[in-house]
Formats: C-alpha cells, structure tokens, sequence
C-alpha cells in the first residue's frame, strides 16, 4: 500500500478475501454547478435577510425613542461596518428576490427543464449585482447633492 487513501480503499469480501472499494462521494470531488450555489445562496441570504432585519428593527425603535437614540443607530449605520451590513443586506434582498421570482416560474412550469436551468440561475445572479450596484449608485448620488 502506497499511502493511507490505499488502506482505506481496502475491505474483506465475505469470502474473506481483499477488495478494492471506492469512496464515498464528498464536497471535495464534486464540482459545483451554478444550480447548487445558487440553492445555497437562497437560503444564505434568507438567513442574512432575518439577521439584516434586526438592523432595521433597531433603526425604527430608535426613530421611535427619539433624536439621540436615532443618532445613535445612525451612526452606527454611517460606519464602514453599518455600511458593509447594508451593502450585505441590499445584496441578499436582491438576490432572494429574483430567486423567489425564478421559484415561482418553476412553479408555474415555466424553465424548469434541463438546459434552461443554467442560464436562469447565472441570470439571477446577475441581475442581483446589477440591482445592488444600481441601488447603491443611487444613494451614492443623492447623498452627494
């Protein structure tokens, strides 16, 4: 036997004699297609929604307590880490939107056979950045003027 995989791959028949037997199937074998991430990501982002939902809960308790309590969640949001959430949480509102929206297309009946799988997914994805960058390009702008 060359290494330890070798002795793994070892086992007895019932007659008693040495067989070679595979591995069982792991992460690190598979290659990940678009559809597994993008199942993944779905339920990423539904947790990231909740989380990010605290953030918005304290923003409205703080509105609701006054000026200073509101000051206070401002700047908190305004910091590079309020900041970084918000971003992650115009991502995941995105991105579970458009996935909801695909779901419910399948749901329908609509693209969910073999060949359309693929496209929709990366589609997904891609209208979520773009729906990010344009969100947060807005309120770039209009926080300059």
């Amino acid at each position: 036997m060359k290494d330890v995989q070798d002795a793994l791959m070892l086992g007895r028949a019932s007659d008693g004699s040495l067989v070679r037997r595979p591995l069982s199937p792991h992460a690190g074998i598979y290659r990940w297609p678009i559809t597994m991430v993008a199942s993944i990501l779905n339920r990423i982002t539904a947790v990231a929604l909740s989380v990010g939902s605290l953030l918005l809960v304290w923003w409205l308790v703080g509105a609701a307590e006054g000026p200073a309590a509101f000051a206070t969640v401002q700047s908190f949001i305004a910091s590079p880490v309020g900041l970084l959430l918000l971003l992650g949480w115009t991502a995941s509102l995105f991105y579970h939107l458009f996935a909801g929206l695909r779901h419910l297309a399948w749901d329908l009946g609509y693209g969910f056979a073999k060949p359309g799988l693929n496209p929709v997914s990366w589609l997904v994805l891609a209208a979520s950045l773009a729906a990010t960058i344009g969100v947060w390009a807005v309120a770039y702008a209009a926080a300059g003027s």
